[in-house]
């Protein structure tokens, strides 16, 4: 198991288990708590023999979608009363979505946790499934009592063995691959951009005319790279 961007101090049991792995990770910048590195530390991890990966990320709204081309299975945990009411929510993050988990669904939150379980179950059903071969569950969870984790375990078991059986699961591994090589070119390209003399030389001025009105976003770039490109051999 691993756990990129998890808490150890808060797992304190888990951190102790030796066949348990939990590597916080840095954002580096990368909205949604998503590294750079966060892909090479999946198959790291994989390589090594660790059959369960968790990816848990910081939770900041659009930029969720950035996990969702790294993983298996995505997994969206709403807490009750939070703030994260269903308008809240974007809707790209539901549609990518096979679990939606209400989570802290004990005590004085049970009658929210059940309200926005409904509002989900009413929500989906006028979205575009996340697969041809599964429909996106929506449970209520607590860490506390317990209610819904075997549940979610179990579903979770269940929807692996349907994507192998169907083969989703080895054709998303391969579109997965395929996003992550272009990422890392796309990455990689900015960071020979901006670091290119011809757009050192520029970049401050046209960001300062960019800032004070003088030129658009969009001029400003296009000299910037006719800088880049003229340099180019």
């Amino acid at each position: 198991m691993c756990s990129l961007l998890g808490d150890k101090t808060r797992m304190h049991e888990l951190s102790r288990d030796p066949n348990a792995y939990i590597r916080p990770s840095p954002s580096g910048g990368k909205l949604g708590g998503v590294a750079r590195n966060t892909q090479d530390a999946i198959y790291l991890c994989e390589c090594a023999g660790y059959k369960i990966i968790f990816i848990e990320t910081v939770g900041v709204g659009q930029s969720e979608l950035a996990v969702a081309d790294m993983v298996d299975a995505f997994v969206l945990l709403i807490p009750p009363g939070g703030g994260d009411e269903l308008q809240g929510i974007k809707k790209g993050i539901i549609e990518r979505s096979h679990f939606i988990c209400i989570t802290k669904a004990d005590g004085d939150l049970i009658p929210a946790a059940r309200r926005i379980q409904y509002d989900y179950l009413s929500a989906i059903k006028y979205m575009r499934p996340v697969s041809q071969n599964w429909k996106t569950k929506v449970m209520r969870i607590s860490a506390f009592t317990g209610e819904g984790l075997k549940e979610l375990w179990g579903d979770l078991e269940k929807y692996h063995q349907m994507m192998v059986s169907c083969g989703e699961f080895f054709s998303n591994r391969k579109d997965q691959r395929k996003s992550w090589m272009w990422n890392y070119i796309a990455d990689n390209i900015v960071s020979i951009f901006k670091q290119h003399p011809a757009v050192k030389k520029k970049l401050n001025e046209m960001e300062r005319q960019v800032i004070e009105g003088i030129s658009t976003p969009g001029i400003a770039a296009e000299v910037l790279l006719k800088e880049f490109i003229k340099e180019v051999p």
